[in-house]
């Protein structure tokens, strides 16, 4: 199994490319001083279970690295991005940002469509929708509203050939999370960023799939992470500041809670700054 040094990762705020095109609740660019201090010196394979933008990801740029989500749109996305950013940059730079065009979009059937397709459909209404949400209803059916906007940037081209660039030498996979338990070996590193444990009796679980992430979900997340930790990987979490999550992760884990601004959330009055707890 080769290693790879870890190179200086990119300091959270800079410009530089790439970096995430895809905005997405929880997602961890506000964290990434606090993870990155977690992270090996010395990296096998970086896996990452629990997609979603891929902050980590992008700020480590791994030379091998296997990424998965149980969103199969997601993957759908970063294989379009992958394989054939020419087309979706093509698409992007010709869809408007105009409510009746995004309403006709959102309603578009489109898991049956290429990879390049899902890609820029994807990327427009998580552009021009509703505070960069994404959700779906039980049939699966994206419910966000029109965004309102000055001026969005529907199409990043830099951005985005930046991180084909990047994705040209990485796994993509559509899965569960504890399918990483077949591929990861010792020397690697896991990151699970999964849907956080409501973090008040009213919250519900974030449902970025239709079958959405329930209590045996994080039980077996839990199990899955104490599994590879007795095989030599290396292994980071990230989940909120709950009595039920520090019960769960009481044993066999270390854990520091930090402090996280969301600005994702359909209601005004939940973002802001958070309890979330680094477990490792």
């Amino acid at each position: 199994m080769s290693v790879q040094p870890l190179v200086a990762p990119r300091i959270p705020g800079r410009a530089s490319l790439p970096r995430p095109f895809l905005k997405w609740a929880g997602g961890k660019r506000q964290l990434l001083r606090e993870l990155l201090q977690h992270v090996p010196k010395r990296l096998g394979r970086y896996h990452e279970p629990f997609l979603g933008g891929g902050a980590l990801y992008f700020a480590l740029q791994p030379e091998r690295a296997a990424l998965s989500d149980d969103n199969s749109r997601l993957i759908a996305t970063y294989t379009g991005v992958r394989d054939d950013v020419d087309t979706v940059v093509d698409t992007l730079s010709q869809w408007p940002y105009d409510k009746d065009f995004y309403l006709k979009c959102r309603a578009r059937p489109i898991d049956d469509k290429p990879a390049n397709e899902i890609a820029a459909w994807m990327i427009y209404l998580n552009k021009a929708g509703f505070n960069g949400l994404y959700r779906v209803n039980k049939r699966g059916g994206f419910n966000v509203p029109f965004g309102r906007y000055t001026n969005p940037r529907i199409c990043d081209e830099p951005n985005l050939r930046a991180c084909s660039d990047l994705l040209g030498g990485t796994h993509l996979c559509q899965g569960d999370f504890d399918r990483v338990l077949d591929d990861a070996e010792r020397g690697d590193f896991v990151y699970f960023d999964p849907p956080y444990v409501p973090a008040s009796p009213t919250a519900s679980f974030t449902s970025y799939t239709s079958k959405g992430f329930n209590m045996g979900d994080q039980i077996r997340l839990r199990e899955t992470a104490l599994e590879l930790k007795r095989r030599g990987v290396n292994v980071l979490l990230s989940n909120s500041d709950t009595e039920l999550i520090h019960r769960l992760y009481g044993r066999g884990f270390r854990m520091r809670t930090v402090q996280a601004t969301r600005n994702i959330n359909c209601k005004a009055g939940k973002r802001g700054k958070v309890g979330e707890v680094i477990i490792w």
